[in-house]
């Protein structure tokens, strides 16, 4: 991956954050895109790499944005390989309470948001054969109550990732990491930093005996970028601690 080049979105603070920092370990140059330009201008600042990190201000769900971001990020790099689609947020409200407004800014960021930078990115990715990752989550798979924007979002995410797989193919692979329960509170920038407020149970409840880390999510998302792995595309892959296969009855 050395020299090639990455657009994370949602990339200042959380999981993003750390797939950047992992591209960046491995030679990857990396554009972040980000709405929150505190959050990104920290991260730029912290890991402190002016030649191969570059912050763009950008909202995903608004095309005259991705359109700015992306020439910005070709007039920096020059070329592009990879896109991660990580940019997200959550409203959960019982559905009573549920706003068609709040209901379109989920869907905006979350599944319009990765439409419109697949769109933009894909002419310059199947130049150079490049691949997408698009984050979900298990909330694809299942629910708790209140969730409903939410979870669309993360199915939408889902069919997207193998629907634009059998489009672009073979020149651009596509693939999804549906995170589970990831501890992100130390990763916000920092006026929104908590401390870790894990208990035993939370770990023990996992199949894999803790909650998953943001590391747990990179790791994967560079596994499916790497050119090594070209056989594999249009699928989603959970990260989860085996969560979504324990079977919980309350007695």
């Amino acid at each position: 991956m050395r020299e090639k080049v990455a657009i994370v979105t949602g990339g200042g603070q959380g999981i993003g954050r750390v797939i950047a920092e992992h591209l960046l370990r491995v030679g990857c140059r990396v554009a972040l895109w980000e709405a929150d330009r505190e959050a990104a201008e920290e991260t730029a600042s912290d890991l402190n790499r002016p030649n191969d990190l570059l912050a763009v201000p950008c909202d995903v769900s608004k095309e005259i944005d991705v359109r700015h971001a992306l020439e910005r990020t070709l007039k920096h790099f020059g070329r592009l390989d990879y896109l991660v689609n990580n940019a997200g947020l959550s409203e959960f409200k019982p559905l009573a309470d549920l706003t068609l407004t709040d209901w379109n800014r989920v869907m905006g960021v979350n599944l319009t948001g990765a439409f419109l930078c697949a769109k933009s990115a894909v002419p310059h990715l199947r130049e150079t054969k490049g691949a997408i990752v698009n984050i979900a989550s298990t909330r694809a798979l299942q629910s708790e109550p209140d969730a409903e924007a939410y979870a669309a979002t993360k199915g939408g995410l889902v069919a997207l990732t193998h629907a634009l797989a059998v489009s672009l193919g073979p020149q651009v692979r596509v693939n999804c990491v549906s995170p589970g329960w990831i501890d992100v509170s130390s990763l916000k920038k920092r006026g929104d930093r908590e401390p870790e407020k894990l208990r035993e149970t939370d770990h023990a409840q996992h199949p894999a005996g803790r909650v998953g880390q943001a590391d747990d999510v990179a790791r994967m998302v560079l596994f499916l970028l790497d050119d090594a792995n070209s056989f594999i595309t249009g699928q989603n892959f959970i990260v989860d601690g085996g969560m979504t296969r324990k079977m919980i009855y309350f007695e």
